[in-house]
């Protein structure tokens, strides 16, 4: 059994503060390939991904900031006032992770769009590979000493951000990446016995 998997799963914390040292090319390729090697329903490879850093990453970002004020004016989402402020301090963290990754899936369409019953059960699957393929990009960060954040954030600022990346598909959310400059505690896990049925 390779012991470093499992430490990985066990060690690995949602970082929310980095170093401002910019990450070498070569581990930000080895977190992406792990990605690329992940589980995908009928092999479908759903994703790509948008590497930002440095001024590229504070343009897309200026764009989720104008998404997240347009979306305390005009809300598309009916609960969004009360989640807003959680969502602006995720756009500060972003902003402070020398690199920050955009999750696309390629076959997806906007969530603001009316699908049929047939597209919606290939839409779940496809976001279930993307969940393997993020999963895949944080525990090789961790095996690389990489500090990392899953951000679904994104939500708020949809419209701003899916149009300027300009890519097809649907905006699945980001992930930051970073040297970590904390140390966090892991957080509270329901017991396995808890969430577990045995059937057998």
């Amino acid at each position: 059994m390779n012991n470093s998997v499992y430490d990985s799963i066990y060690k690995r914390r949602s970082i929310r503060k980095y170093k401002s040292d910019m990450l070498p090319k070569e581990q930000i390729e080895k977190v992406l390939d792990a990605a690329r090697v992940a589980p995908s329903g009928k092999n479908r490879q759903p994703w790509k991904f948008f590497v930002y850093g440095g001024e590229e990453k504070k343009k897309i970002l200026s764009e989720m900031r104008k998404g997240i004020k347009r979306e305390l004016k005009e809300p598309l989402f009916k609960e969004s006032k009360r989640l807003l402020p959680d969502a602006d301090n995720t756009l500060r963290i972003m902003m402070n992770a020398p690199v920050v990754v955009f999750v696309i899936n390629t076959n997806g369409k906007s969530p603001m769009e009316n699908i049929d019953m047939d597209d919606r059960f290939s839409e779940i699957c496809d976001t279930l590979s993307i969940g393997a393929a993020i999963e895949n990009m944080l525990l090789a960060a961790q095996e690389l000493g990489v500090g990392s954040l899953w951000i679904g954030n994104t939500c708020f600022a949809y419209k701003e951000l899916a149009e300027y990346i300009g890519e097809e598909g649907q905006l699945i959310g980001a992930v930051a990446f970073g040297i970590a400059d904390e140390e966090p505690e892991a957080r509270p896990r329901k017991k396995l016995e808890d969430i577990v049925e045995y059937h057998l």
